[in-house]
């Protein structure tokens, strides 16, 4: 599944064990480490205050008095499936009901009973089930005597008269159901036909565990079968499921009907079934090894999913090479959602996206809509081998399938484009942000221990995606290429159609390279968090001798814990005579090492981690920093090394190892820079500086400080595109008048405004690149007229990709009073359920105005919004969005007090980590904001 994302103190820790939990105390300047032996469920045998430890560890930290500690309430108790009854193949038939949105089910599963039982334990949410029977095999049909629904645990069990014996049997099962509106199991879509008519499509989202709100099944991910699938649908609509049409036919007892039938699937698990019925059309092609591909669209809107096939066509055979194993389904769909809570999700033969993650209109729609539908086409279509053809044994192991298919996306990419840059990208977009996330408190290990339902949506977020696409890289790179292929292709050999664990990879990657793979891998999977790298350097002769240590990076500033953890960190080193050329590795297993490098002249200098593939930051000594800055301006450091150590200082200076101004002198030397994914993660840091310091009267400062950074490039790269400009200069071009005009810079304002009222009335239309910029400058200072002018365009747009640019940026005006209009629209029928989320965070990543505004949106219409996104990770981006960019201690007080007695089960961690970052902000700015100030004033002041 693909994640939709965008760039935007002390605690408890069981030291043994992968949940990171935290209990309130009453005095607040108390932190208590605990350290528990392993157990399968540690906190249930919790009782506070009594503790039961094997080592208790106290500490003092000076913690404001607002400060405050975050609880996380007990895990629920939870148990998988018997394992006496197991499904071989489900029979299923569906009758959905597009103008009533309920469905009629009847299912015939072919079981294995293993032990004699007198009951079957199924999953089943919001279904109900009218009869039950079980057939043995050549025996007389036993009839359920009752079902006994669990509710909490999403499970039914029938119950049988008498002992159900070993052996095969069917059981059959009619059921009921509805068609929600809530984006996950079987739900209604709404979508309007040229006419401008409103229908409904039915649909499905049944990753992590909504299958079971479909038909009664054994929803856990290692208990797969075999599918037969019938859908009963209306003659005038499509009807796909993951394998092709084997017979269609008029439905005896209604002849507006007709009933489509599937070919048998391969066996798999129950997460991966899909069925869309609704009007569509499509374009069609063979890919190089044979698979027909096609790509579903709106009707009317055929020309739209050309891009995708191509990539599509392209991918299929690249991953087919790459792990040496064919794609195992005679054809693939790609197919446009109207109402998708995900980026994409990859349902073996039918992949299910969002419309702007699939969709491309060559007239109206920007170089990153392109970028972003091949990435997210590459990333569902590695998971039909990884993730599909071999399944993890349960959601612990999650990581696994997103963290793969995150990092071969961009493997990927590069194959189809490679004038994108895309690893560069990768960084930017993916490293730094999971780097950002893992040095928090209250982040969690990427293998996490997942029970209950309730706890798997928590973990679909940047440590399980951007991390573990960030070991995988760094994995790669220390393997190499050839052994990393071998091992995949063993893998993938010895557990088709089967269930594999992270450790299972591990051996075959292990014995494929003959290194320490699961020793080395465990260090980053297992336990949270990353090392900082400190680094300090003596000249012997003609050698260099480097001194080497590690230590856990903290958010908050460098720990002396006793009990600090190691990792096993594969160093590579380059130095200024050739920087594309790693000139020694290590791998560093202890806390700390010498190393000695031979032949480096005193003038040259030594760079640690060049292409940016370690997962960890680094502190260099003050003269291995001076020598490297120079490499900036002049870019003889290559571009991802550029941007990684600006972000690594960046990230110092948030920890308070090293003055903010520091900082924003380095920043002034990338006046030269012409990178566009340097500048993306210059502009993304400096918008985190921006929103800190709205917070206090000096605001306006570091706009100027924006401006005179951006300007230079600005005129370098001007408004129109030039004769031989690619689609990293459309990229830049975007990214830097957005930036320019933002901050207020006046020429870019004036000539926003002159082009924005060309594109209204029709003299003069805008190109797709530019109108997420000029939308945005116009916006940020503009009144009521510009904002109904907005409006009026998002109503007319017929093509989702321009109504969500707009929705985006609204949030940009500044006007209080206007800003609740926005506010408002978000909830309106005028903006799809997945897209309210990105208004709101729009509001409130905009002003200090809007951060307060929509606080208390979400406060006033938290039950229509939990109601809304319950259960799924869209409640959880919808509050890191809102309340992130707080900077006053008390706020996290209150954002605290808010969800304790507002739970939302799906977005507990999320909430720990929003606290945590306001508090971090907060002491950010009494730490650095005069000191700041002092230097913005000074820059300005006449040289003497």
């Amino acid at each position: 599944m693909t994640k939709i994302h965008q760039k935007e103190n002390g605690q408890w820790i069981f030291l043994d064990h992968d949940i990171s939990p935290t209990f309130q105390i009453p005095h607040r300047k108390i932190i208590i480490r605990l350290a528990l032996p392993r157990s399968p469920n540690p906190i249930a045998k919790l009782v506070f205050p009594t503790l039961r430890a094997s080592r208790l560890l106290v500490r003092f930290k000076s913690v404001s008095s607002e400060s405050t500690l975050f609880s996380m309430p007990e895990r629920r108790p939870f148990v998988r499936l018997p394992t006496d009854v197991y499904p071989v193949n489900y029979g299923l038939r569906l009758k959905p009901d597009l103008i009533d949105f309920t469905f009629e089910g009847k299912l015939e599963a072919a079981v294995e009973v293993t032990q004699g039982t007198n009951q079957i334990v199924m999953n089943c949410a919001d279904i109900d089930i009218i009869t039950a029977s079980f057939v043995p095999e050549g025996g007389e049909e036993i009839n359920a005597t009752g079902f006994n629904y669990q509710n909490e645990d999403e499970k039914v069990t029938l119950c049988f008269p008498s002992t159900l014996q070993k052996g095969s049997g069917l059981l059959k099962i009619d059921f009921v159901g509805e068609l929600n509106d809530k984006m996950k199991g079987f739900y209604r879509s709404k979508y309007t036909i040229p006419s401008g008519e409103i229908r409904y499509a039915a649909v499905t989202q049944f990753e992590a565990t909504d299958a079971r709100r479909a038909f009664p099944c054994w929803d856990e991910p290692a208990i797969k079968a075999t599918f037969d699938i019938t859908l009963i649908v209306p003659k005038d609509r499509v009807a796909l499921s993951n394998m092709n049409v084997v017979d269609r036919k008029p439905y005896p007892e209604d002849h507006s009907l007709v009933e489509v039938k599937f070919a048998t699937t391969p066996i798999m698990s129950t997460y991966l079934v899909a069925f869309v019925i609704g009007e569509y059309d499509f374009v069609e092609s063979q890919s190089s090894d044979g698979v027909t591909v096609r790509v579903y669209t709106p009707v009317g809107k055929a020309e739209q999913g050309r891009f995708a096939l191509e990539v599509a066509t392209k991918t299929l055979p690249f991953y087919k090479d790459y792990f040496s194993v064919p794609y195992p389904l005679p054809k693939i769909d790609l197919i446009a959602i109207a109402d998708f809570a995900a980026g994409a999700m990859e349902n073996w033969g039918l992949v299910t996206y969002r419309e702007t993650a699939l969709l491309i209109d060559p007239k109206n729609s920007c170089a990153s809509s392109r970028q972003w539908v091949a990435l997210v086409v590459g990333h569902e279509l590695a998971h039909q081998w990884f993730g599909n053809l071999v399944t993890m044994e349960w959601w612990t192991h999650l990581w696994l399938n997103e963290g793969f298919a995150s990092w071969i996306e961009y493997l990927c990419v590069d194959h189809c484009f490679p004038e994108y840059d895309i690893w560069t990208q990768f960084v930017s977009a993916d490293y730094t942000r999971a780097l950002d996330l893992d040095a928090l408190d209250n982040s969690h290990p990427i293998e996490v221990d997942v029970g209950h339902p309730s706890e798997v949506d928590e973990i679909f977020d940047a440590i399980s995606y951007s991390k573990g696409a960030s070991v995988i890289r760094m994995l790669h790179n220390y393997i190499g290429d050839e052994d990393f292929r071998k091992g995949m292709n063993a893998y993938l050999l010895k557990f088709q159609h089967k269930n594999a664990s992270t450790e299972d990879l591990w051996e075959c990657l292990e014995q494929a390279s003959g290194k320490p793979i699961a020793a080395v891998m465990n260090s980053w999977t297992k336990q949270m968090g990353f090392p900082i790298i400190v680094v300090d350097q003596e000249q012997h002769g003609s050698d260099r001798v480097l001194k080497i240590s590690q230590k856990k990076f903290c958010a908050s500033g460098p720990r002396n814990d006793e009990n600090c953890p190691n990792w096993m960190v594969p160093i590579s080193i380059c130095t200024s005579e050739d920087p594309s050329c790693t000139k020694l590795e290590v791998l560093l297993d202890q806390p700390e090492t010498t190393v000695n490098i031979t032949n480096v002249a005193p003038d040259h200098w030594l760079k640690i981690n060049p292409g940016t593939v370690g997962f960890y930051r680094i502190q260099y000594s003050s003269a291995m920093l001076e020598s490297l800055l120079p490499g900036i301006r002049d870019l003889t450091l290559l571009p991802v090394d550029r941007l990684g150590l600006q972000n690594d200082l960046f990230s110092l200076a948030r920890a308070g190892m090293i003055s903010t101004v520091e900082v924003l002198k380095v920043m002034e030397a990338f006046v030269n820079e012409p990178n566009y994914t340097v500048w993306s993660d210059l502009s993304c840091n400096l918008g985190v500086l921006s929103s800190l310091l709205s917070h206090t009267d000096f605001h306006e400062d570091i706009q100027e400080f924006i401006r005179d950074l951006f300007t230079p490039i600005g005129m370098k790269l001007g408004w129109d595109s030039k004769t031989g400009e690619g689609h990293l200069d459309a990229l830049l071009r975007g990214l830097v008048l957005g930036k320019l005009g933002k901050a207020g810079h006046k020429a870019t304002l004036e000539e926003a405004r002159r082009r924005f009222k060309e594109h209204v009335e029709g003299k003069q239309i805008l190109p797709a690149d530019l109108r997420s910029p000029v939308y945005l400058t116009v916006l940020k200072h503009g009144d009521s007229t510009t904002l109904d002018t907005m409006l009026k365009l998002h109503k007319q747009a017929d093509m989702q990709e321009e109504k969500n640019r707009i929705e985006r940026v609204l949030g940009a005006i500044p006007a209080p009073d206007i800003i609740q209009r926005v506010l408002n629209f978000a909830l309106s029928e005028e903006v799809r359920p997945q897209d309210t989320v990105s208004v709101i965070g729009g509001v409130a990543g905009s002003s200090k105005q809007g951060r307060k505004a929509a606080w208390k949106f979400v406060k006033d219409n938290w039950e229509e919004l939990h109601n809304r996104y319950q259960g799924g990770f869209l409640i959880s981006r919808l509050i890191k969005l809102t309340v992130d960019g707080f900077a006053i201690d008390k706020m996290a007080a209150e954002v605290k007090s808010f969800f304790e007695s507002h739970h939302a089960p799906a977005a507990e961690r999320t909430v720990q980590q929003c606290c945590e970052n306001i508090l971090l902000n907060a002491a950010w700015l009494k730490r650095d904001a005069d000191a700041i100030h002092q230097y913005l004033l000074q820059r300005k002041a006449p040289p003497v």
